[in-house]
């Protein structure tokens, strides 16, 4: 079997670091021991995106924000859904993210850095949340490990009353908030509910249907 190689080290902004690793084409994002991306386990990423975008399919010239690169699944699915005239913004904290997945990711990314309809800001998805008002049509989240993170304390401003009430503000009347999780929160989607959200919880298998790692995505349509 091919070894897994260690190609770079990133320090989260106030968290901790992360690890790219490579075994022939196979990529993984590790923090220590734990694996938060792998390449060949993408299927719950793709849902992230296809299940909030078919919800705004009809929406003309739909904006998204999506919250956390990763490997790009994300970014691709929904550029696959969404029209010619979309526009897709992309919030990555982490510049070495952005940089691995123009350089060793690549192949991974294919053309959807350069696609004219996505804008990359290398900044914290809280604070372009926290900048809208009624700007965007979609907002995806796939930051940390979902509400219970494990990267960095911060980011569960995202999934506290304060963050969904933003994430309100920011969304427009029928718009999409979209979380993934690694595992389900029965109280996250009281807080959903609470904040005025209709919700569905999602399980999805990591490699599709006959997978055996189960995630979980959120489909929060805002009311009003």
């Amino acid at each position: 079997m091919i070894p897994w190689k260690h190609l770079d080290t990133a320090q989260v902004p106030g968290g901790a670091a992360l690890k790219l690793m490579q075994r022939g084409e196979e990529f993984s994002i590790k923090l220590g021991s734990n694996v938060l991306m792998n390449s060949q386990l993408t299927a719950t990423e793709q849902a992230l995106a296809t299940m909030a975008c078919d919800k705004i399919r009809s929406h003309a010239a739909a904006k998204i924000l999506i919250g956390g690169l990763g490997m790009g699944f994300t970014l691709r699915a929904a550029l696959t859904v969404l029209g010619a005239d979309a526009r897709i913004v992309v919030a990555e904290l982490v510049p070495k993210v952005v940089a691995w997945a123009r350089g060793p990711m690549a192949a991974l990314f294919g053309g959807s850095l350069t696609d004219p309809r996505v804008t990359i800001h290398e900044q914290d998805v809280v604070d372009l949340i926290a900048a809208g008002r009624a700007d965007y049509d979609a907002i995806l989240l796939d930051v940390d490990n979902g509400p219970n993170g494990i990267v960095r304390k911060a980011n569960d401003r995202l999934y506290d009353v304060n963050g969904l009430a933003a994430a309100h503000k920011a969304l427009r009347p029928g718009g999409v908030l979209a979380v993934w999780s690694s595992a389900p929160d029965v109280k996250f989607t009281g807080r959903l509910r609470k904040g005025g959200f209709d919700v569905t919880e999602n399980a999805v298998r990591a490699k599709g249907p006959q997978g055996r790692a189960q995630h979980f995505i959120w489909i929060a349509t805002r009311r009003g």
